[in-house]
């Protein structure tokens, strides 16, 4: 039968029962017995197999959230806002800075933009050196740009009303992908729609027995199945909410919570941890089970390796020592690239006699996109020592042009940071500009391909520059090379400090 179909039958079906007395009864498929399945089982079994279940589970999940959530603004505000579309708006905002950023860095940024831009056309009349300066720390700064584009797009072409479901949302605005729609569409908009993120990922994976590969579609399709049939059609924003909590409190990836579960009962893996441990128990009894034999339906309850698409693979069974995080399996992840880059602290003294440095605006597309950095270059392979100078030299001249010669590079040290994708080492160089070292001065505005403007350090501080700038900016932990005259450590020092 089509899961589509199966989903909005069960769905149907819990509305129905939803009132029943059967729910202050023992729930009988609570107590399901796995060695039923044989080793060609259907993948139905890695679904719920009714709707008392599924009304059972949702019940516990919401009663536990009720006391156990975490008071987030984003949450707050939206429960709080009655006009749809501020809500989601708020709703929006915070589900793009979570992505790939954790709760406790959010909460400040999150703030800050609210007060700057409380409504879309707020945002929308921003510019983007505004936003870019705003998300400046918070990394994957595209997101900043998309979200900019997006409030400028709903208000330029749909009268300033988001979309209001998530098929709409994915399609009209940019860099809202199913997740985000459905986030927004649930808990601004109330739809029945799920929701899979990294969370609901290992919650469902465990709940489920879903030891396959978690990034492969068969397995991502059957989490959005599985996401859409659970999901509350009367309190879904909750609901979803609540999903993605137990994962971030309880569920953890390391050292899950488990007795403390809400839905421990619903949770298969959970189910096969507490039958090997009857096992080992059995064992140290004498009663004739071996520790290395475990009962027949414990290696029933995910079978025989290879005869399932979503079961734990042939190459990696269970393992008792991991217990439920066995589930899900880390999927193989692409090497990141190792670059080098080679960058020049630049600095002057203005007329007023305070320390200036030179930044560079990087292009409007691609990493880091309009962003402010010290002089740079990157390079896929790593440069000889004795031609970094050179290099570093002819780049400097090219992006301030008229000044001329360039001399006395002085080498300071290194820094690391990772992007998601990419190893990046910066190899860091001083210079103190004067007349002995280069023909000219260096003036703001467009030169050749690149904008560059100089700005004091307060001003570096409040620039739209990232979290690896800011690194080479505060790498006060490298020594300075012994030919590092006074004169230029002084000159160094306030950058640095």
């Amino acid at each position: 039968m089509n899961k589509a179909r199966t989903a909005s039958r069960i769905r149907k079906a819990a509305g129905k029962k939803k009132n029943s007395l059967i729910h202050e009864e023992r729930n009988p498929t609570l107590e399901v017995d796995m060695s039923c399945l044989g080793s060609d089982h259907p993948t139905s079994f890695h679904f719920f197999p009714d709707a008392l279940e599924i009304a059972s589970f949702s019940r516990s999940l919401l009663s536990w959230y009720e006391v156990h959530k975490r008071n987030l603004p984003w949450r707050k505000q939206a429960s709080a806002e009655s006009n749809l579309n501020r809500r989601a708006y708020a709703v929006w905002v915070s589900e793009v800075m979570l992505q790939q950023t954790q709760v406790a860095t959010v909460i400040d940024y999150y703030n800050r933009w609210m007060r700057k831009w409380p409504t879309l056309g707020a945002l929308a009349k921003a510019s983007l050196e505004e936003v870019n300066q705003m998300w400046a720390g918070l990394g994957y700064y595209a997101r900043g740009k998309r979200l900019h584009q997006g409030a400028q797009q709903v208000v330029s072409q749909l009268n300033g009303e988001m979309p209001q479901t998530a098929a709409e949302l994915q399609k009209l605005l940019p860099g809202v992908g199913r997740y985000t729609a459905g986030a927004i569409a649930s808990i601004a908009y109330e739809q029945a729609t799920g929701v899979v993120d990294g969370n609901v990922i290992r919650v469902l994976c465990r709940v489920r027995c879903i030891g396959a590969d978690p990034s492969s579609p068969a397995v991502m399709n059957t989490l959005w199945d599985l996401a859409d049939i659970l999901v509350d059609p009367a309190r879904p924003g909750d609901f979803n909410q609540a999903l993605m909590e137990l994962g971030a409190l309880l569920c953890t990836p390391k050292a899950p919570l488990c007795v403390q579960c809400p839905v421990k009962s619903h949770c298969y893996a959970y189910k096969w941890v507490q039958k090997d441990l009857d096992c080992v128990f059995q064992s140290q009894q004498g009663k004739g089970a071996s520790e290395s034999e475990p009962p027949t339906d414990i290696e029933e309850c995910v079978p025989a390796a290879g005869t399932c698409p979503l079961c734990l693979p042939p190459t990696s069974p269970w393992d008792k020592k991991l217990g439920v995080a066995n589930f899900p399996r880390k999927s193989l992840k692409k090497q990141p690239r190792l670059m080098q880059g080679l960058t020049c602290v630049l600095e002057r003294k203005s007329v007023r006699g305070e320390s200036e440095f030179l930044l560079t605006q990087r292009p409007s597309s691609g990493l880091l996109a309009g962003m402010w950095e010290f002089p740079s270059i990157l390079c896929e392979t790593e440069v000889p020592k004795e031609e970094q100078e050179q290099a570093l030299s002819v780049h400097l001249a090219a992006v301030t042009e008229g000044m001329g010669v360039i001399r006395g590079l002085c080498y300071i040290g290194e820094v690391f940071h990772m992007f998601s994708h990419i190893h990046q080492t910066y190899l860091i160089y001083f210079l103190s500009l004067n007349e002995s070292n280069c023909t000219a001065v260096a003036h703001e505005g467009v030169r050749g391909l690149c904008t560059v403007r100089w700005v004091t350090k307060a001003e570096f501080q409040k620039s739209a520059v990232s979290t690896a700038m800011k690194k080479v900016r505060g790498n006060t932990a490298v020594p300075l090379p012994q030919f590092l005259c006074a004169h230029s450590y002084t000159l160094l020092s306030p950058l640095y400090c």
